[in-house]
């Protein structure tokens, strides 16, 4: 700016800008420790936090009190380089003409191993967030595998989907499948049946509509009418449409990596030994007497923070051991070849918005008597369902047979 700018005003400005590189300006430039570009990054954190260097020393001498993670994260980054931490310690000359930012990071170094004790104090700020927030992933996990295993409505919805691919099947190969692999039910959207616009999953969820719409009301489906039958699409349509929510828990867990949460979990521990290793120091701190109460402080959280880290750590050993027998559950032996932890969820996650979308083109088309057998959908080779890899765990029954082919 003084290149283009400056050297056009009138000489009275110029004369202000010399004077004010003069006289003590000048002395502040031959004192300045800090490269200039650094200074000025230290002097904009410094005016973000708004205190003074009594008010961090206090901070850091006590250890007592939540200044917030923001605050020690701010410190942190003001952190001096060896380098810059020598200059400032050595510097002897007159105070009064250093950089106020330079000022503040010398008198903040004369507290020992002072920005250690930022860090130390930084790990504490965010330990109860990171904690809390490995609990309820892992929690999600865990909550995830039972909602799975314990939704009627998911195993009704697999129990149909088997039985629709071995009526469409019927007289081949795959015509009496016991298994197939979650990963199918991403396919059901894909096939389409003679007319060109029913797929299978819209079929396999008319059907489980008009089961579920019939059994809310039984006693009006003796003599059943127009009326009737668009009550029993809604009601059925309604609790078709209620797995998204059911299984939320499984939907939350498709967006959490494994490796992620287990490497928070291994980092939570060794900057923990960080905090260890500032403890340490307390041997060989020259005042000890003025920092007693930061490191009371901070022992009593070491004690706490030991047993919370060892907690969130077999909480994430059972949520992985969980996931592993859930997938095994639904997957058999397929679950070696599993790229991914916790893509069983993914895949149903990603099932659960395209039966959202099925079922909200389901609740635009009027009620219509739908075609009692599968048979008449167009398979390919390429796209024949199911394959056989998904194990039931159970034995349909006669009465799963009837209203799943009725």
């Amino acid at each position: 700016m003084e290149s283009l700018f400056m050297s056009n005003t009138g000489g009275a400005g110029n004369s202000d800008q010399s004077a004010r590189r003069g006289g003590g300006g000048a002395g502040k430039q031959e004192s300045r420790v800090l490269d200039p570009k650094r200074l000025q990054n230290v002097a904009i954190m410094l005016k973000a936090l708004n205190v003074t260097s009594d008010d961090v020393i206090r901070a850091l001498m006590h250890g007592s009190g939540d200044l917030g993670s923001e605050f020690y994260e701010t410190l942190a980054k003001m952190a001096p380089t060896k380098e810059e931490e020598l200059k400032l310690k050595d510097y002897s000359g007159d105070i009064s003409k250093l950089d106020p930012a330079e000022r503040f990071l010398k008198d903040v170094l004369d507290v020992p191993f002072a920005f250690k004790r930022v860090e130390a104090l930084l790990y504490r700020a965010n330990f109860d967030t990171e904690v809390n927030y490995l609990k309820n992933s892992f929690g999600t996990l865990e909550a995830a595998c039972a909602d799975l295993r314990s939704s009627k409505l998911f195993l009704k919805l697999l129990d149909a989907v088997l039985k629709t691919g071995n009526r469409m099947n019927d007289g081949t190969n795959r015509g009496e499948a016991r298994a197939f692999k979650l990963d199918t039910l991403l396919k059901l959207a894909d096939i389409k049946s003679t007319d060109g616009k029913t797929t299978v999953l819209h079929f396999v969820v008319q059907e489980i509509i008009r089961s579920e719409g019939f059994s809310s009301d039984q006693t009006t489906a003796v003599n059943p009418g127009s009326t009737s039958k668009e009550q029993f699409k809604k009601d059925g349509l309604k609790v078709v449409a209620g797995l998204s929510s059911e299984l939320s828990n499984v939907k939350r867990a498709a967006t959490l990596e494994m490796d992620t949460l287990i490497g928070s979990v291994s980092r939570l521990e060794s900057d923990l030994e960080k905090v260890k290793l500032v403890m340490l120091m307390k041997e060989t701190c020259p005042d000890q007497g003025s920092s007693e109460k930061f490191f009371e402080a901070m022992d009593a959280f070491l004690g706490r923070s030991r047993v919370e880290i060892e907690s969130v750590k077999a909480s994430g050993e059972s949520a992985l051991q969980r996931v592993k027998e859930t997938t095994e559950y639904f997957h058999g032996d397929a679950t070696k070849e599993e790229p991914h932890p916790l893509r069983i969820f993914m895949v149903v996650s990603d099932f659960l918005s395209t039966l959202d979308r099925v079922c909200r083109d389901v609740s635009r088309t009027p009620e219509r008597v739908m075609m009692g057998s599968g048979k008449a959908f167009r398979i390919s080779a390429g796209a024949s369902l199911p394959p056989r890899r998904y194990e039931q765990r159970r034995e349909p029954s006669s009465s799963d047979e009837d209203s799943s082919s009725s």
